[in-house]
């Protein structure tokens, strides 16, 4: 907890920390767009999408077996929509490429 409220007084980190997710969530967002998902506006550290050729269960488990972990959520009116975590850059190149091999 102190390390959080230590980060939280850093302004500059947390400034610099705050665009790097803002970027990396938009760039998250063109190229799962370009792949044909639908992605749901976001202001968090995470986004909902869903491709309507794939079932969103089945895709999370094509992405697991690829040590890409998302979650899914077997609920009402979300059953078919991905929860993806911004990650690193990297993070989030490895998901798409794995989404190339998936879709």
């Amino acid at each position: 907890i102190f390390g959080a409220a230590a980060a939280m007084r850093d302004r500059e980190y947390f400034e610099e920390t705050r665009k790097r997710i803002m970027a990396t969530r938009t760039e998250l967002n063109s190229g799962l767009s370009k792949r044909n998902f639908i992605v749901i506006p976001s202001y968090a550290n995470f986004v909902f999408a869903r491709n309507e050729g794939v079932d969103a269960k089945e895709l999370s488990s094509a992405l697991r077996q690829k040590n890409i972990l998302v979650r899914h959520f077997q609920l009402p009116r979300i059953d078919q929509f991905i929860r993806v975590t911004v990650g690193s850059e990297n993070d989030c190149e490895q998901l798409l490429k794995a989404l190339d091999e998936i879709l």
